[in-house]
């Protein structure tokens, strides 16, 4: 039988299975051609637990041992069969690094327009709940709980770098878009981990729910690691989706700097803004300036320069998910990517029909570069003043 396995639509890790004297069973994500229907009748019959139907890859994600693995690459209709990776989470003086404080008595801040942030869930902490709860939606896919939630904490923190107000602090600690909305959605669990076919439904549910939470942009503060080229790529895939329904989608590029070609998918998508860390050394100015040292760089394996940008991502301060009017420290370009989708939001304020190429155009546009290398920094230290002003 392995005579006839089609070793293009195996991803590396399955294939390293297939002389497994053991018949495995694997968690896998099924992707059919894009013109073709998924079978899901024949997938039930070969595999031991269906997880999830993904139209956004058309496919699916299930449970199959190695023998059902090797009769569905049979199947000419099946286009790529990938390992169902794991997914994992990778603002005081940060708000004036990226221009942030000059622009605090203009018209934007983000008012009435909602970010999801796919993540380990949302505590709610005084600084998005007063004077007005503008946690405006929460859908846990890890416990199923209905009420809002942060197990772990990293959700929180990036939902305040987004969008705190600093009431707790009299203002000291506020979020770049300040009174912008945020749709919660719980995919990692309290470790910070999930799988990449609870990402792919997490999409698929924002792209349906769209005009009930009014979603305008997506933030991945977490990402797997790049195995596939990005047209095989399932999150990939999903995120230039989501692009394709007129979202915009930010993703941080991950720790695993300071080694090159290590940027995490989805930010390996050329399409999604892709958002590096800076350290900036506690100081407002900039000539003190560095690439963060975990901060991951590229290119990407289809050699595009990544990331598109950085943003503060090392000791900064935001929410608390244990003490509701607190505040507390995190590093990582999980931080850096809400800074992006917080200016992302003031741009929709400016106007509300920017798509996502227009939003990503003014951004770079608005950066300014440091002494580093293009696949550390892309376009440089984003510069919101400069959008504005």
């Amino acid at each position: 039988m392995k005579n006839h396995i089609d070793y293009n639509k195996l991803c590396p890790i399955i294939q390293g299975q297939l002389n497994s004297s053991n018949n495995n069973i694997l968690p896998v994500i099924i992707s059919y051609k894009s013109d073709k229907k998924i079978k899901e009748g024949k997938i039930s019959s070969l595999s031991n637990k269906l997880n999830y139907n993904l139209p956004i890859v058309n496919g699916c994600a299930c449970d199959m041992c190695i023998q059902s693995i090797i009769e569905i690459t049979e199947d000419p209709d099946v286009e790529f069969i990938s390992y169902d990776s794991k997914v994992f989470a990778v603002m005081d003086v940060a708000r004036s690094v990226v221009g942030a404080d000059l622009i605090t008595n203009t018209k934007y801040t983000g008012k009435n327009i909602t970010v999801a942030i796919i993540d380990t869930g949302i505590s709610p902490h005084a600084d998005l709940v007063y004077p007005t709860n503008r946690i405006v939606g929460f859908k846990d896919f890890v416990n199923k709980e209905t009420r809002a939630y942060d197990d772990n904490g990293h959700g929180t923190h990036c939902a305040g770098i987004l969008a705190g107000n600093g009431y707790s602090s009299k203002g000291k600690y506020k979020g770049i878009a300040p009174e912008a909305n945020i749709l919660s959605v719980k995919v990692l669990d309290e470790s910070g981990n999930g799988n990449t076919s609870d990402i792919l439904s997490t999409v698929q549910w924002i792209i349906e729910n769209r005009e009930v939470y009014k979603t305008r942009i997506i933030n991945f503060s977490l990402g797997a690691i790049a195995q596939y080229r990005e047209r095989r790529d399932p999150l990939v895939k999903a995120a230039n989706r989501a692009i394709d329904n007129n979202f915009i989608v930010v993703a941080a590029v991950g720790n695993s700097g300071p080694m090159r070609n290590t940027i995490l998918s989805p930010a390996t998508s050329r399409y999604v803004i892709s958002v590096g860390a800076l350290d900036d050394g506690r100081t407002v100015e900039t000539n003190d300036d560095s690439i963060a040292e975990f901060s991951s760089r590229g290119p990407t394996l289809d050699r595009v320069r990544k990331p598109d940008l950085i943003a503060p991502g090392v000791n900064i301060m935001s929410l608390s998910n244990k003490n509701l009017t607190s505040y507390t420290t995190l590093s990582g370009t999980s931080m850096s990517a809400p800074m992006v989708s917080g200016a992302a939001a003031l741009l929709l304020n400016e106007n509300p029909n920017y798509t996502h190429y227009d939003i990503k155009r003014k951004l770079l546009n608005a950066c300014t570069k440091i002494k580093a290398s293009s696949i550390e920094q892309g376009a440089g230290i984003l510069d919101i003043s400069r959008i504005f002003l």
